[in-house]
């Protein structure tokens, strides 16, 4: 390990090192606050992310209009908006195939409410995840292709060239999954991902894509004297799907969740209001609402019920409806954290049995349901810092799916293991694949994908240190302060949030609230700074806690409000602590 350990703390209550800013970047940070009168905590964000003063005021407040790629810089996408215009203008029957995830139904819902605005009804499919898998398959294809003029494939259909041979209509692919060295039948496959792209917008997810499309179709439209909707207000989903899809948070990406978050306020998307409301969301969301809250609400329907009810929800103009949808996935929602405890507990077991040191953490059961193996694939890779799969088994065949963790490239391992002909398909992208095996295979191709990801330099990873921005004290954990943090923004992958440590605060209280949260409150002598942490009551973190009710010690996190009676105050959500 290199670095020296932040206050001193070499082993926290998590196990942990604790990692600061580096004398170079204290520097910047304080010569960022001089020049920009920003405060020294948001000065140390800027810092990391590598912003000089002339760029601070750009990067605080990203425009989309300066960020925006030139669509016509990928492959395809003239080809794929002209068709998508001819469409519209000429009123015929489209259909969207999409993925059941998040950024699938987001995709689709661009789609769907683009298409309204001329007057169609845009067809919704959504493959089952159990009896039909991800993406297009040949049954589906060619039963859309004999009522449809044109099917448009959303976040899906990179690979699949045996399913569009059966399509009879033309087939336009808007995705970013990992392309192969050959590209399916189609009249256009876009695609940042694509082998022959020169991979500068390899961070969009497929909304996105989408959204790059229908920038090029209103560009389209306005050479032809015809008016498109109005792009601005569909932000709210791109950002909903880049947030969820956990896309980088780099470059446009910024953009497109800072001004969504923005449209999302204003609550103007019937489905996303209603997905809000069931969520009990009181307040204006951030990317960690997108991410943890609204998310795995729209995923419920794909993962334990619908596969469809999630973009139908994001489609649909009738506020009723919305509800509707929304109570509905609230209720699958819940029934779904309910498999995933349960498949959790079996396959973390399974793992740590295996062992967390290898390059690649894995298990697989025997009934686990298909659409919780990704959540706790994402868990595990938390828990080890690993990339992690898990895998359900039915009939002698194996579904999964894997997280990765920052620098390790599982979509490409996975796609490898396809090839050479380990699994029955297999694909995605770096931080997360999807996969199908046969149950005698399994061992063989767990083995292979460990063996690739071993030379990518996943066997080195140790135990993840906590990095910190900084040190605060309770008084300058303000409500102005987190505003002002938030404007550096958004957080997520790319651009981890920032997290401070308040030292040497005194315990006094620690409790449980709720399904075993820990709830706690700390003082510096004159100000108080209250804390939470999800599930932790029962773990290291809330045993240490717990016994250092009265004494001192290191708290470390990040800054959140909590909106409580119309009362807005400041939350620490607690991570670590150590004795200090």
């Amino acid at each position: 390990m290199t670095g020296t350990a932040f206050l001193g703390v070499t082993a926290s209550a998590t196990g942990r090192r604790w990692i600061g800013p580096d004398a170079e970047r204290m520097r910047a940070a304080e010569g960022l606050a001089q020049m920009t009168g920003q405060p020294e905590a948001v000065c140390q964000i800027l810092a990391r992310r590598g912003v000089t003063a002339p760029e601070a005021e750009g990067f605080l407040s990203p425009r989309l209009r300066d960020l925006l790629p030139d669509p016509r810089v990928l492959k395809d996408m003239e080809k794929a908006a002209a068709r998508l215009v001819e469409a519209a203008l000429k009123g015929e029957r489209v259909a969207v195939f999409a993925d059941y995830d998040v950024d699938g139904g987001t995709s689709a819902a661009l789609m769907i409410r683009w298409l309204r605005h001329f007057g169609i009804a845009a067809t919704l499919y959504v493959p089952d995840r159990i009896d039909e898998g991800y993406g297009p398959n040949a049954p589906a294809m060619s039963e859309l292709s004999a009522g449809h003029d044109a099917i448009f494939c959303v976040d899906c259909g990179t690979l699949s060239h045996e399913a569009l041979e059966a399509a009879t209509v033309d087939v336009v692919v808007l995705d970013h999954h990992l392309g192969g060295e050959t590209l399916p039948r189609a009249l256009a496959v876009v695609n940042p991902n694509r082998q022959d792209e020169s991979g500068d917008l390899a961070h969009l997810c497929a909304a996105g894509v989408v959204f790059l499309t229908l920038v090029e179709a209103n560009r389209q439209l306005r050479e032809q004297g015809r008016t498109g909707p109005n792009l601005m207000a569909f932000l709210d989903l791109v950002a909903l799907g880049t947030v969820a899809d956990v896309a980088p948070l780099i470059g446009v990406n910024r953009a497109f969740v800072m001004q969504g978050l923005a449209v999302m306020a204003r609550r103007e998307t019937a489905g996303i209001v209603a997905l809000s409301d069931s969520a009990r969301l009181d307040g204006a969301p951030t990317s960690y609402h997108l991410g943890f809250v609204l998310g795995p609400r729209v995923n419920a329907g794909g993962r334990v019920g619908r596969a469809d009810l999630g973009a139908r929800l994001l489609a649909t103009d009738d506020p009723q409806e919305a509800a509707g949808l929304a109570a509905r996935l609230e209720d699958l929602n819940r029934e779904r954290r309910e498999i995933e405890a349960k498949v959790r507990a079996q396959a973390m077991a399974q793992a740590e049995e295996r062992g967390f040191d290898a390059p690649l953490v894995w298990a697989a059961g025997q009934g686990w349901h298909p659409g919780v193996v990704g959540i706790v694939a994402s868990r595990m890779k938390e828990a080890t810092n690993r990339p992690s799969i898990v895998i359900g088994l039915e009939d002698g065949i194996g579904k999964g799916s894997g997280r990765s963790v920052s620098g390790i490239d599982l979509g490409s391992a996975v796609q490898r293991a396809a090839i050479d002909g380990l699994l029955v398909k297999g694909g995605g992208h770096k931080m997360a694949a999807g996969l199908t095996v046969e149950e005698g295979k399994l061992a063989e191709a767990m083995a292979a994908i460990s063996e690739a990801l071993a030379r990518q330099g996943a066997a080195e990873l140790g135990p993840k240190d906590l990095t910190l921005d900084g040190v605060l004290m309770p008084a300058g954990a303000t409500v102005d302060l987190v505003g002002a943090i938030e404007a550096a923004g958004p957080f997520g992958a790319g651009a981890p949030a920032p997290r401070f440590a308040f030292p040497s605060v005194r315990i006094q209280t620690a409790r449980q609230v709720g399904e075993g949260h820990l709830r706690v409150t700390a003082t510096d002598g004159s100000t108080r700074i209250d804390g939470i942490a999800f599930g932790a009551f029962d773990t290291d973190l809330g045993r240490f806690v717990c016994e250092r009710q009265g004494m001192t010690a290191h708290l470390a996190g990040r800054l959140d409000l909590n909106t409580w009676n119309g009362r807005t105050t400041v939350q620490l959500r607690l991570e670590d602590a150590a004795a200090g």
